[in-house]
C-alpha cells in the first residue's frame, strides 16, 4: 500500500514523541510525510492538492498529540473542508471508499488514566469514537489506534523503541505483512460502502 502520514503538531521542535516518530518513518519507501502546519501555516488549505493527495494513497495516517481528547486545529479544519459531501461521503461520495485510517496519537498521560476507573474516564478507542466514525462515514476501514503514552516520561531507549515499533507497523500494513482487516478497532464492522475490491 502507499501510506500518508498527516501529521499535525503545533510546536513540533518541542515534541520529542513526534520527533522520534517522524525520524523513524522518515525515507520509507512509498510513504509520504506531510506536515500540515509547515505546509499550512495561515490554514489557508488547499482542498484539491489534498484530495489529490488522498486519492494516491491506501493508508491514511493521523498522527498528532492528543489535545483535549481530540486533534490539534489544523487536523479539524481539514478535516472540515477536504472531506466534501459528494467526495469523502454522502450521495456520491465514493472516493475513499476502501481505504483506511489509522489514528497514531500521542497523550500527556499514563495507560492507567484512559480506563473507566482512570482520570480521564474512557478507553482511548472510547476517546477517538469521533475519528472512527469519520472513517464510517467515508466507507473507509479504521484500524486499532496507536498510542504512546506520556512518551516525555520514557527512558529514551524506551521512547526509541516505541518509535521503532510505529515504523514497524507502518511497514507491514504497506508491505501487507499485516492485514489491515485483522486489526480493526475494537468493534469495528465495516460500512457498508466499503470497497473490498479496491482494499
Amino acid at each position: 500500500m502507499n501510506v500518508l502520514i498527516l501529521h499535525a503538531h503545533p510546536r513540533l521542535r518541542n515534541s520529542v514523541v513526534h520527533s522520534a516518530m517522524l525520524k523513524a518513518a522518515a525515507g520509507l519507501e512509498r510513504v509520504t510525510l506531510h506536515d500540515l502546519y509547515a505546509a499550512y501555516p495561515d490554514f489557508a488549505i488547499d482542498v484539491v492538492a489534498e484530495q489529490q493527495r488522498l486519492l494516491a494513497h491506501d493508508l491514511i495516517v493521523f498522527q498528532h498529540p492528543f489535545y483535549w481528547y481530540s486533534s490539534p486545529a489544523i487536523l479539524k479544519e481539514w478535516q472540515d473542508l477536504v472531506l466534501e459531501n459528494g467526495w469523502a461521503y454522502g450521495p456520491g461520495g465514493t472516493q475513499l471508499a476502501g481505504k483506511f485510517l489509522l489514528s497514531a496519537v500521542s497523550t500527556g498521560g499514563t495507560e492507567p488514566a484512559y480506563h473507566a476507573q482512570g482520570r480521564n474516564r474512557f478507553e482511548m478507542e472510547e476517546l477517538l469514537a469521533p475519528f472512527n466514525q469519520t472513517a464510517w462515514l467515508c466507507s473507509m476501514a479504521y484500524l486499532k489506534p496507536f498510542v504512546i503514552h506520556a512518551g516525555r516520561r520514557m527512558k529514551p531507549e524506551d521512547l526509541t523503541a516505541a518509535a521503532e515499533t510505529y515504523r514497524d507497523l507502518i511497514v507491514g500494513l504497506r508491505d501487507h505483512r499485516i492485514d489491515p482487516l485483522s486489526i480493526l478497532a475494537s468493534g469495528y464492522s465495516l460500512p457498508p460502502a466499503f470497497d473490498r475490491q479496491a482494499a
